[in-house]
Protein backbone atom coordinates (compact mmCIF):
# COMPACT_ATOMS: atom_id res chain seq x y z
CA UNK A 1 0.00 0.00 0.00
CA UNK A 2 1.30 3.46 -0.92
CA UNK A 3 -0.31 6.78 0.01
CA UNK A 4 0.23 10.10 -1.79
CA UNK A 5 -1.12 13.57 -1.01
CA UNK A 6 -2.13 16.09 -3.68
CA UNK A 7 -4.42 19.07 -4.04
CA UNK A 8 -8.13 18.42 -4.38
CA UNK A 9 -9.96 20.23 -7.18
CA UNK A 10 -13.23 18.32 -6.71
CA UNK A 11 -14.46 16.34 -3.72
CA UNK A 12 -15.78 12.82 -3.55
CA UNK A 13 -14.46 9.29 -3.15
CA UNK A 14 -13.91 6.60 -5.80
CA UNK A 15 -12.51 3.07 -5.68
CA UNK A 16 -11.38 1.35 -8.89
CA UNK A 17 -8.68 0.21 -11.28
CA UNK A 18 -6.15 2.68 -12.69
CA UNK A 19 -5.37 3.51 -16.32
CA UNK A 20 -2.20 5.52 -16.96
CA UNK A 21 -2.17 8.05 -19.78
CA UNK A 22 1.45 8.45 -20.87
CA UNK A 23 2.86 11.83 -21.88
CA UNK A 24 2.77 11.91 -25.69
CA UNK A 25 4.72 15.15 -26.00
CA UNK A 26 8.11 13.86 -24.88
CA UNK A 27 10.82 14.61 -27.46
CA UNK A 28 11.77 11.64 -29.63
CA UNK A 29 15.41 10.63 -29.08
CA UNK A 30 17.78 9.69 -31.88
CA UNK A 31 19.34 6.26 -31.34
CA UNK A 32 21.91 4.45 -33.48
CA UNK A 33 20.88 0.98 -34.66
CA UNK A 34 22.93 -1.97 -35.90
CA UNK A 35 19.76 -3.64 -37.24
CA UNK A 36 17.98 -1.38 -39.79
CA UNK A 37 15.88 -4.31 -41.06
CA UNK A 38 14.65 -4.95 -37.55
CA UNK A 39 13.64 -1.27 -37.26
CA UNK A 40 11.76 -1.54 -40.57
CA UNK A 41 9.91 -4.61 -39.27
CA UNK A 42 8.90 -2.60 -36.19
CA UNK A 43 7.73 0.19 -38.49
CA UNK A 44 5.53 -2.19 -40.54
CA UNK A 45 3.97 -3.57 -37.34
CA UNK A 46 3.27 -0.02 -36.05
CA UNK A 47 1.66 0.90 -39.41
CA UNK A 48 -0.68 -2.11 -39.18
CA UNK A 49 -1.57 -1.29 -35.57
CA UNK A 50 -2.26 2.34 -36.55
CA UNK A 51 -4.56 1.24 -39.39
CA UNK A 52 -6.55 -0.94 -36.96
CA UNK A 53 -6.91 1.97 -34.52
CA UNK A 54 -8.05 4.32 -37.30
CA UNK A 55 -10.58 1.75 -38.49
CA UNK A 56 -12.10 1.60 -34.99
CA UNK A 57 -12.13 5.40 -34.77
CA UNK A 58 -13.87 5.60 -38.14
CA UNK A 59 -16.62 3.20 -37.04
CA UNK A 60 -17.12 5.08 -33.75
CA UNK A 61 -17.21 8.47 -35.51
CA UNK A 62 -19.76 7.25 -38.10
CA UNK A 63 -22.15 6.37 -35.26
CA UNK A 64 -21.57 9.60 -33.33
CA UNK A 65 -21.06 12.35 -35.93
CA UNK A 66 -21.92 10.83 -39.31
CA UNK A 67 -20.01 9.57 -42.34
CA UNK A 68 -18.84 12.96 -43.64
CA UNK A 69 -17.12 13.88 -40.37
CA UNK A 70 -15.67 10.38 -39.97
CA UNK A 71 -13.98 10.51 -43.38
CA UNK A 72 -10.87 12.10 -41.88
CA UNK A 73 -9.91 8.72 -40.37
CA UNK A 74 -10.10 7.12 -43.82
CA UNK A 75 -7.79 9.87 -45.11
CA UNK A 76 -5.33 9.06 -42.32
CA UNK A 77 -5.42 5.35 -43.21
CA UNK A 78 -4.60 6.20 -46.83
CA UNK A 79 -1.71 8.44 -45.74
CA UNK A 80 -0.16 5.44 -43.98
CA UNK A 81 0.18 3.88 -47.44
CA UNK A 82 1.63 6.98 -49.13
CA UNK A 83 4.80 5.90 -50.94
CA UNK A 84 6.64 9.24 -50.69
CA UNK A 85 6.08 9.42 -46.94
CA UNK A 86 7.06 5.78 -46.31
CA UNK A 87 10.04 5.87 -48.68
CA UNK A 88 11.48 8.86 -46.82
CA UNK A 89 11.22 6.97 -43.51
CA UNK A 90 12.73 3.79 -45.00
CA UNK A 91 15.61 5.73 -46.51
CA UNK A 92 16.43 7.49 -43.25
CA UNK A 93 16.43 4.24 -41.25
CA UNK A 94 18.75 2.52 -43.76
CA UNK A 95 21.15 5.33 -44.69
CA UNK A 96 21.47 6.98 -41.25
CA UNK A 97 20.97 3.77 -39.26
CA UNK A 98 18.59 5.38 -36.78
CA UNK A 99 15.66 4.05 -34.74
CA UNK A 100 12.24 4.00 -36.41
CA UNK A 101 10.72 6.48 -33.90
CA UNK A 102 13.26 9.16 -34.81
CA UNK A 103 12.93 8.56 -38.56
CA UNK A 104 9.11 8.87 -38.35
CA UNK A 105 9.25 12.04 -36.21
CA UNK A 106 11.77 13.82 -38.49
CA UNK A 107 9.91 12.77 -41.68
CA UNK A 108 6.62 13.91 -40.16
CA UNK A 109 8.09 17.32 -39.32
CA UNK A 110 9.60 17.67 -42.83
CA UNK A 111 6.39 16.76 -44.67
CA UNK A 112 4.27 18.88 -42.29
CA UNK A 113 6.44 21.97 -42.93
CA UNK A 114 6.31 21.32 -46.67
CA UNK A 115 2.50 21.21 -46.72
CA UNK A 116 2.17 24.23 -44.42
CA UNK A 117 4.24 26.37 -46.79
CA UNK A 118 2.03 25.64 -49.83
CA UNK A 119 -0.43 28.21 -51.19
CA UNK A 120 -3.25 25.74 -51.78
CA UNK A 121 -5.59 25.69 -48.73
CA UNK A 122 -6.37 21.98 -49.07
CA UNK A 123 -2.66 21.09 -49.09
CA UNK A 124 -2.02 23.37 -46.12
CA UNK A 125 -4.64 21.43 -44.16
CA UNK A 126 -2.71 18.21 -44.79
CA UNK A 127 0.15 19.52 -42.60
CA UNK A 128 -1.81 18.72 -39.44
CA UNK A 129 -2.82 15.31 -40.86
CA UNK A 130 0.82 14.28 -41.42
CA UNK A 131 1.70 15.44 -37.91
CA UNK A 132 -1.18 13.45 -36.46
CA UNK A 133 -0.26 10.27 -38.35
CA UNK A 134 3.41 10.58 -37.40
CA UNK A 135 2.53 11.04 -33.71
CA UNK A 136 0.33 7.94 -33.83
CA UNK A 137 3.13 5.88 -35.39
CA UNK A 138 5.66 7.11 -32.81
CA UNK A 139 3.26 6.22 -29.97
CA UNK A 140 2.75 2.71 -31.32
CA UNK A 141 6.47 2.23 -31.88
CA UNK A 142 7.29 3.33 -28.32
CA UNK A 143 4.52 1.22 -26.76
CA UNK A 144 2.54 4.30 -25.72
CA UNK A 145 -0.77 3.07 -27.09
CA UNK A 146 -4.10 4.85 -27.12
CA UNK A 147 -6.66 3.94 -24.48
CA UNK A 148 -9.35 1.70 -25.92
CA UNK A 149 -12.36 3.51 -24.46
CA UNK A 150 -14.76 0.95 -25.95
CA UNK A 151 -13.25 -2.05 -24.13
CA UNK A 152 -12.13 -0.23 -20.97
CA UNK A 153 -14.05 -0.71 -17.72
CA UNK A 154 -14.78 2.42 -15.61
CA UNK A 155 -11.36 3.47 -14.28
CA UNK A 156 -9.33 6.09 -12.43
CA UNK A 157 -7.35 8.12 -14.98
CA UNK A 158 -3.73 8.79 -13.98
CA UNK A 159 -1.61 11.24 -15.99
CA UNK A 160 1.22 13.74 -15.79
CA UNK A 161 -1.24 16.39 -16.98
CA UNK A 162 -4.16 16.49 -19.41
CA UNK A 163 -4.72 18.96 -22.25
CA UNK A 164 -8.17 20.10 -23.40
CA UNK A 165 -7.74 18.16 -26.65
CA UNK A 166 -7.06 14.96 -24.66
CA UNK A 167 -10.04 15.39 -22.34
CA UNK A 168 -12.45 16.08 -25.20
CA UNK A 169 -11.70 12.67 -26.74
CA UNK A 170 -12.42 10.73 -23.56
CA UNK A 171 -15.45 8.51 -23.00
CA UNK A 172 -16.72 10.28 -19.90
CA UNK A 173 -18.87 7.29 -18.86
CA UNK A 174 -15.64 5.33 -18.27
CA UNK A 175 -13.98 7.81 -15.86
CA UNK A 176 -14.23 7.36 -12.08
CA UNK A 177 -11.71 10.04 -11.09
CA UNK A 178 -8.73 12.11 -12.30
CA UNK A 179 -5.28 12.12 -10.69
CA UNK A 180 -2.47 14.21 -12.26
CA UNK A 181 1.12 14.90 -11.27
CA UNK A 182 0.93 18.49 -12.54
CA UNK A 183 -1.88 20.85 -13.47
CA UNK A 184 -3.72 23.83 -12.08
CA UNK A 185 -6.93 23.93 -10.05
CA UNK A 186 -8.32 26.11 -12.87
CA UNK A 187 -7.39 23.70 -15.67
CA UNK A 188 -9.87 22.13 -18.05
CA UNK A 189 -9.33 18.80 -16.29
CA UNK A 190 -10.65 20.40 -13.11
CA UNK A 191 -13.57 21.96 -14.96
CA UNK A 192 -14.41 18.60 -16.54
CA UNK A 193 -14.28 16.85 -13.14
CA UNK A 194 -16.69 19.39 -11.67
CA UNK A 195 -19.05 18.97 -14.61
CA UNK A 196 -19.03 15.17 -14.22
CA UNK A 197 -19.27 15.27 -10.42
CA UNK A 198 -16.19 13.06 -9.95
CA UNK A 199 -13.20 13.53 -7.61
CA UNK A 200 -10.01 15.01 -9.02
CA UNK A 201 -6.56 15.57 -7.54
CA UNK A 202 -3.63 17.55 -8.96
CA UNK A 203 -0.03 17.90 -7.83
CA UNK A 204 0.20 14.27 -6.73
CA UNK A 205 3.91 13.22 -6.64
CA UNK A 206 3.44 9.92 -8.46
CA UNK A 207 6.14 8.13 -10.43
CA UNK A 208 4.10 7.12 -13.46
CA UNK A 209 6.60 4.49 -14.62
CA UNK A 210 6.01 2.55 -11.39
CA UNK A 211 2.23 2.35 -11.94
CA UNK A 212 0.75 -0.41 -14.05
CA UNK A 213 -2.66 -0.36 -15.70
CA UNK A 214 -5.16 -2.35 -13.67
CA UNK A 215 -3.68 -1.60 -10.24
CA UNK A 216 -6.37 -0.76 -7.70
CA UNK A 217 -6.57 2.65 -6.01
CA UNK A 218 -8.74 4.79 -3.77
CA UNK A 219 -9.06 8.50 -4.63
CA UNK A 220 -10.37 10.76 -1.89
CA UNK A 221 -11.11 14.24 -3.22
CA UNK A 222 -12.04 15.47 0.27
CA UNK A 223 -8.72 14.66 1.98
CA UNK A 224 -6.59 14.99 -1.18
CA UNK A 225 -5.31 11.42 -0.84
CA UNK A 226 -4.71 8.71 -3.42
CA UNK A 227 -3.93 5.25 -2.06
CA UNK A 228 -2.39 2.67 -4.39
CA UNK A 229 -3.07 -1.03 -3.75
CA UNK A 230 -5.20 -0.29 -0.66
CA UNK A 231 -5.87 -2.84 2.10
CA UNK A 232 -9.25 -4.57 2.37
CA UNK A 233 -10.14 -2.34 5.34
CA UNK A 234 -9.45 0.87 3.36
CA UNK A 235 -11.49 -0.48 0.41
CA UNK A 236 -14.44 -1.08 2.75
CA UNK A 237 -14.13 2.43 4.22
CA UNK A 238 -14.11 3.86 0.68
CA UNK A 239 -17.21 1.88 -0.27
CA UNK A 240 -19.04 3.26 2.78
CA UNK A 241 -18.08 6.83 1.81
CA UNK A 242 -19.24 6.24 -1.79
CA UNK A 243 -22.61 4.95 -0.48
CA UNK A 244 -22.96 8.01 1.78
CA UNK A 245 -22.24 10.33 -1.14
CA UNK A 246 -24.82 8.56 -3.32
CA UNK A 247 -27.40 8.98 -0.54
CA UNK A 248 -26.69 12.73 -0.36
CA UNK A 249 -27.10 13.05 -4.14
CA UNK A 250 -30.35 11.09 -3.94
CA UNK A 251 -31.75 13.59 -1.41
CA UNK A 252 -31.04 16.43 -3.87
CA UNK A 253 -33.34 14.80 -6.43
CA UNK A 254 -36.37 16.44 -4.76
CA UNK A 255 -35.07 19.76 -6.14
CA UNK A 256 -35.90 18.64 -9.67
CA UNK A 257 -38.87 20.48 -11.17
CA UNK A 258 -38.68 23.22 -8.52
CA UNK A 259 -38.30 26.89 -9.41
CA UNK A 260 -35.02 28.56 -8.45
CA UNK A 261 -36.62 31.30 -6.34
CA UNK A 262 -35.57 32.73 -2.96
CA UNK A 263 -38.03 32.70 -0.03
CA UNK A 264 -38.84 36.37 -0.72
CA UNK A 265 -39.62 35.73 -4.41
CA UNK A 266 -36.34 36.62 -6.18
CA UNK A 267 -36.01 34.49 -9.34
CA UNK A 268 -32.52 33.34 -10.46
CA UNK A 269 -31.97 31.58 -13.78
CA UNK A 270 -29.86 28.50 -13.07
CA UNK A 271 -28.16 27.24 -16.23
CA UNK A 272 -25.42 24.71 -17.05
CA UNK A 273 -21.99 24.91 -18.74
CA UNK A 274 -21.13 22.24 -21.32
CA UNK A 275 -18.36 21.49 -23.83
CA UNK A 276 -20.09 19.23 -26.35
CA UNK A 277 -23.35 17.62 -27.41
CA UNK A 278 -22.32 14.53 -25.44
CA UNK A 279 -22.58 16.56 -22.20
CA UNK A 280 -26.32 17.09 -22.72
CA UNK A 281 -27.07 14.02 -20.59
CA UNK A 282 -25.61 15.79 -17.54
CA UNK A 283 -27.73 18.89 -18.24
CA UNK A 284 -31.01 16.97 -18.48
CA UNK A 285 -30.15 14.67 -15.58
CA UNK A 286 -29.57 17.67 -13.28
CA UNK A 287 -32.61 19.65 -14.47
CA UNK A 288 -30.80 22.83 -15.54
CA UNK A 289 -33.14 25.57 -16.79
CA UNK A 290 -30.98 26.21 -19.85
CA UNK A 291 -27.41 26.25 -21.09
CA UNK A 292 -25.48 29.36 -20.08
CA UNK A 293 -22.21 28.39 -21.77
CA UNK A 294 -21.70 25.99 -24.66
CA UNK A 295 -17.92 25.99 -25.22
CA UNK A 296 -18.01 25.70 -29.01
CA UNK A 297 -14.20 25.50 -29.27
CA UNK A 298 -14.42 21.85 -28.20
CA UNK A 299 -15.78 21.16 -31.69
CA UNK A 300 -12.35 22.26 -32.96
CA UNK A 301 -10.24 20.20 -30.54
CA UNK A 302 -9.04 16.63 -30.99
CA UNK A 303 -9.10 16.75 -34.78
CA UNK A 304 -6.76 17.66 -37.63
CA UNK A 305 -8.90 20.11 -39.64
CA UNK A 306 -11.59 22.77 -39.15
CA UNK A 307 -15.12 21.52 -38.48
CA UNK A 308 -17.33 22.28 -41.46
CA UNK A 309 -20.33 24.61 -41.36
CA UNK A 310 -22.61 21.56 -41.63
CA UNK A 311 -20.93 19.75 -38.72
CA UNK A 312 -21.31 22.81 -36.51
CA UNK A 313 -24.89 23.42 -37.64
CA UNK A 314 -25.89 19.84 -36.77
CA UNK A 315 -24.26 20.07 -33.31
CA UNK A 316 -25.92 23.40 -32.44
CA UNK A 317 -29.27 22.26 -33.85
CA UNK A 318 -29.19 19.04 -31.81
CA UNK A 319 -28.56 20.90 -28.54
CA UNK A 320 -31.36 23.40 -29.28
CA UNK A 321 -33.81 20.62 -30.10
CA UNK A 322 -32.93 18.69 -26.94
CA UNK A 323 -33.40 21.80 -24.77
CA UNK A 324 -36.92 22.19 -26.20
CA UNK A 325 -37.28 25.97 -26.13
CA UNK A 326 -35.06 26.64 -23.11
CA UNK A 327 -32.32 29.21 -23.66
CA UNK A 328 -29.01 27.93 -25.06
CA UNK A 329 -26.08 30.39 -25.02
CA UNK A 330 -23.27 29.37 -27.36
CA UNK A 331 -19.89 31.04 -27.01
CA UNK A 332 -18.05 31.56 -30.29
CA UNK A 333 -14.73 29.77 -30.49
CA UNK A 334 -12.20 30.57 -27.78
CA UNK A 335 -9.10 28.94 -29.23
CA UNK A 336 -5.63 30.04 -28.11
CA UNK A 337 -3.99 30.36 -24.68
CA UNK A 338 -4.21 26.85 -23.13
CA UNK A 339 -6.34 25.47 -25.98
CA UNK A 340 -3.83 25.03 -28.79
CA UNK A 341 -4.83 23.50 -32.14
CA UNK A 342 -2.09 22.64 -34.67
CA UNK A 343 -4.11 23.32 -37.83
CA UNK A 344 -4.81 26.92 -36.74
CA UNK A 345 -1.07 27.55 -37.22
CA UNK A 346 -1.06 30.11 -34.41
CA UNK A 347 2.67 29.84 -33.81
CA UNK A 348 4.50 29.97 -30.50
CA UNK A 349 3.85 32.96 -28.24
CA UNK A 350 5.81 34.07 -25.20
CA UNK A 351 2.60 34.82 -23.32
CA UNK A 352 -0.36 33.05 -24.99
CA UNK A 353 -2.83 34.04 -22.26
CA UNK A 354 -2.32 37.65 -23.40
CA UNK A 355 -1.95 36.72 -27.04
CA UNK A 356 -3.73 35.83 -30.23
CA UNK A 357 -6.89 34.11 -29.00
CA UNK A 358 -10.69 34.02 -29.02
CA UNK A 359 -12.40 36.99 -30.72
CA UNK A 360 -9.01 38.29 -31.90
CA UNK A 361 -8.60 35.23 -34.13
CA UNK A 362 -12.17 35.62 -35.38
CA UNK A 363 -11.71 39.27 -36.32
CA UNK A 364 -8.30 38.71 -37.94
CA UNK A 365 -9.42 35.55 -39.78
CA UNK A 366 -13.06 36.31 -40.63
CA UNK A 367 -13.47 33.25 -42.88
CA UNK A 368 -13.22 30.98 -39.81
CA UNK A 369 -15.63 33.27 -37.94
CA UNK A 370 -18.14 33.44 -40.80
CA UNK A 371 -18.34 29.66 -41.06
CA UNK A 372 -19.29 29.46 -37.39
CA UNK A 373 -21.72 32.38 -37.60
CA UNK A 374 -23.52 30.87 -40.60
CA UNK A 375 -23.97 27.62 -38.66
CA UNK A 376 -25.24 29.53 -35.60
CA UNK A 377 -27.74 31.71 -37.49
CA UNK A 378 -29.09 28.67 -39.35
CA UNK A 379 -29.42 26.70 -36.10
CA UNK A 380 -31.23 29.59 -34.36
CA UNK A 381 -34.37 28.65 -36.32
CA UNK A 382 -34.65 25.46 -34.24
CA UNK A 383 -34.77 26.85 -30.70
CA UNK A 384 -34.06 29.61 -28.21
CA UNK A 385 -30.46 30.46 -29.16
CA UNK A 386 -28.27 33.25 -27.83
CA UNK A 387 -24.69 33.88 -28.97
CA UNK A 388 -21.94 35.44 -26.92
CA UNK A 389 -18.52 36.69 -27.96
CA UNK A 390 -15.45 36.13 -25.72
CA UNK A 391 -12.50 38.34 -24.76
CA UNK A 392 -14.06 41.69 -25.64
CA UNK A 393 -11.99 44.76 -24.69
CA UNK A 394 -13.48 47.59 -26.79
CA UNK A 395 -16.72 48.89 -28.30
CA UNK A 396 -14.97 48.86 -31.70
CA UNK A 397 -14.69 45.07 -31.49
CA UNK A 398 -18.43 44.73 -30.98
CA UNK A 399 -19.07 47.02 -33.96
CA UNK A 400 -16.71 44.91 -36.10
CA UNK A 401 -18.50 41.72 -35.02
CA UNK A 402 -21.90 43.16 -35.98
CA UNK A 403 -20.52 44.16 -39.40
CA UNK A 404 -19.44 40.54 -40.02
CA UNK A 405 -22.82 39.26 -38.79
CA UNK A 406 -24.48 41.58 -41.34
CA UNK A 407 -22.27 40.11 -44.09
CA UNK A 408 -23.30 36.59 -43.07
CA UNK A 409 -26.94 37.62 -43.02
CA UNK A 410 -26.62 39.01 -46.57
CA UNK A 411 -24.96 35.77 -47.76
CA UNK A 412 -27.75 33.64 -46.28
CA UNK A 413 -30.41 35.93 -47.80
CA UNK A 414 -28.78 35.63 -51.20
CA UNK A 415 -28.68 31.84 -50.95
CA UNK A 416 -32.26 31.64 -49.70
CA UNK A 417 -31.24 29.72 -46.55
CA UNK A 418 -33.57 30.11 -43.51
CA UNK A 419 -31.95 31.77 -40.49
CA UNK A 420 -32.72 33.85 -37.44
CA UNK A 421 -30.72 36.58 -35.68
CA UNK A 422 -30.35 35.39 -32.06
CA UNK A 423 -29.76 37.44 -28.93
CA UNK A 424 -26.17 38.66 -28.98
CA UNK A 425 -24.18 39.19 -25.81
CA UNK A 426 -20.57 39.42 -24.74
CA UNK A 427 -18.40 37.86 -22.09
CA UNK A 428 -17.01 40.28 -19.54
CA UNK A 429 -13.62 38.77 -18.70
CA UNK A 430 -11.17 41.67 -18.99
CA UNK A 431 -10.81 44.69 -16.71
CA UNK A 432 -11.16 46.86 -19.84
CA UNK A 433 -14.63 45.44 -20.52
CA UNK A 434 -15.62 46.03 -16.89
CA UNK A 435 -14.57 49.68 -17.00
CA UNK A 436 -16.55 50.40 -20.19
CA UNK A 437 -19.46 48.09 -19.37
CA UNK A 438 -21.80 51.10 -19.30
CA UNK A 439 -21.02 51.74 -22.99
CA UNK A 440 -21.01 48.05 -23.96
CA UNK A 441 -24.42 47.58 -22.33
CA UNK A 442 -25.88 49.98 -24.91
CA UNK A 443 -24.66 47.73 -27.75
CA UNK A 444 -25.47 44.17 -26.63
CA UNK A 445 -28.43 42.14 -25.34
CA UNK A 446 -26.74 40.70 -22.24
CA UNK A 447 -23.52 40.22 -20.28
CA UNK A 448 -22.03 36.95 -19.07
CA UNK A 449 -19.17 37.39 -16.62
CA UNK A 450 -16.33 34.90 -17.16
CA UNK A 451 -14.83 34.95 -13.68
CA UNK A 452 -11.95 32.56 -14.51
CA UNK A 453 -10.28 34.93 -16.98
CA UNK A 454 -11.47 38.06 -15.19
CA UNK A 455 -9.63 36.88 -12.07
CA UNK A 456 -6.57 35.97 -14.15
CA UNK A 457 -6.30 39.35 -15.85
CA UNK A 458 -7.20 41.41 -12.80
CA UNK A 459 -4.69 39.71 -10.49
CA UNK A 460 -2.01 39.38 -13.22
CA UNK A 461 -1.89 35.62 -12.67
CA UNK A 462 -1.61 32.90 -15.31
CA UNK A 463 -4.35 30.55 -14.10
CA UNK A 464 -2.66 27.56 -15.75
CA UNK A 465 0.52 28.09 -13.69
CA UNK A 466 0.31 25.66 -10.78
CA UNK A 467 2.98 27.62 -8.85
CA UNK A 468 0.54 30.52 -8.57
CA UNK A 469 -2.47 28.59 -7.24
CA UNK A 470 -1.94 30.09 -3.74
CA UNK A 471 -2.07 33.61 -5.24
CA UNK A 472 -5.19 32.96 -7.33
CA UNK A 473 -7.85 34.54 -5.10
CA UNK A 474 -11.26 34.56 -6.81
CA UNK A 475 -12.85 36.08 -3.65
CA UNK A 476 -10.58 39.13 -4.00
CA UNK A 477 -12.45 42.38 -3.25
CA UNK A 478 -11.48 43.74 -6.66
CA UNK A 479 -13.24 40.85 -8.44
CA UNK A 480 -16.43 41.23 -6.39
CA UNK A 481 -16.47 45.01 -6.95
CA UNK A 482 -16.09 44.46 -10.70
CA UNK A 483 -18.97 41.98 -10.78
CA UNK A 484 -21.19 44.47 -8.97
CA UNK A 485 -20.21 47.25 -11.39
CA UNK A 486 -21.02 45.09 -14.42
CA UNK A 487 -24.41 44.01 -13.03
CA UNK A 488 -25.33 47.61 -12.13
CA UNK A 489 -24.38 48.91 -15.60
CA UNK A 490 -26.33 46.12 -17.30
CA UNK A 491 -29.46 46.87 -15.28
CA UNK A 492 -29.21 50.62 -15.93
CA UNK A 493 -29.37 49.82 -19.65
CA UNK A 494 -32.28 47.39 -19.15
CA UNK A 495 -30.11 44.32 -19.89
CA UNK A 496 -29.53 41.16 -17.86
CA UNK A 497 -26.19 39.94 -16.48
CA UNK A 498 -25.07 36.48 -15.48
CA UNK A 499 -21.96 34.61 -14.35
CA UNK A 500 -20.66 31.62 -16.28
CA UNK A 501 -17.23 31.21 -14.63
CA UNK A 502 -16.34 28.72 -11.92
CA UNK A 503 -17.11 31.31 -9.24
CA UNK A 504 -20.80 31.02 -10.06
CA UNK A 505 -20.90 27.60 -8.36
CA UNK A 506 -19.13 28.76 -5.18
CA UNK A 507 -21.71 28.32 -2.38
CA UNK A 508 -19.85 30.85 -0.19
CA UNK A 509 -20.76 33.60 -2.69
CA UNK A 510 -24.27 32.57 -3.75
CA UNK A 511 -26.01 34.92 -1.34
CA UNK A 512 -23.61 37.75 -2.28
CA UNK A 513 -24.42 37.30 -5.97
CA UNK A 514 -28.17 37.27 -5.31
CA UNK A 515 -27.84 40.47 -3.26
CA UNK A 516 -25.82 42.07 -6.09
CA UNK A 517 -28.72 41.41 -8.45
CA UNK A 518 -27.04 38.78 -10.65
CA UNK A 519 -29.80 37.46 -12.91
CA UNK A 520 -28.29 34.14 -13.95
CA UNK A 521 -25.74 31.61 -12.73
CA UNK A 522 -24.36 29.08 -15.20
CA UNK A 523 -22.46 26.27 -13.52
CA UNK A 524 -21.25 22.70 -13.98
CA UNK A 525 -24.34 20.47 -14.34
CA UNK A 526 -23.38 18.59 -11.16
CA UNK A 527 -23.74 21.82 -9.13
CA UNK A 528 -27.24 22.76 -10.33
CA UNK A 529 -29.38 20.91 -7.76
CA UNK A 530 -27.09 21.83 -4.86
CA UNK A 531 -27.26 25.54 -5.80
CA UNK A 532 -31.02 25.38 -6.35
CA UNK A 533 -31.50 24.06 -2.80
CA UNK A 534 -29.26 26.83 -1.44
CA UNK A 535 -31.03 29.63 -3.35
CA UNK A 536 -34.50 28.35 -2.37
CA UNK A 537 -33.47 28.62 1.29
CA UNK A 538 -32.16 32.22 1.03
Amino acid sequence: MRKYIGKSVYKGVRLGRMVVMKDRNEPVKRKKTEDPEGELARLYAACEESKKQLGKLYEKAVKEVGEASAAIFEVHQMMLEDEDYLDAIHSMIRTEQVNAEYAVAVTGDNFSQMFASMDDEYMKARAADVKDISNRLVQNLSGCKEIDWVEMEPSIIIADDLSPSETVQMDKEKILAFVTVHGSSNSHTAILARMMNIPALIGVPLELDSIKDGMQAVVNGTTGEVILEPTEEICQQAQRLVAKEEERLHLLQNQKGQETVTTDGRKIHLYANIGSVKDMGYVLENDAEGIGLFRSEFLYLGRSDFPTEEEQFQAYKQVLQMMAGKRVIIRTLDIGADKQVDYFNLGKEDNPALGYRAIRICLKQPDIFKTQLRALLRAAVFGNLAVMYPMITATEEVADIYAIVDEVRAELDEMGIPYKIPEQGIMIETPAAVMISDELAQMVDFFSIGTNDLTQYTLAIDRQNEKLDDFYRPHHKAILKMIRMVVDNAHKAGKWAGICGELGADPELTETFVQMGVDELSVAPSAVLRLRKLIREL
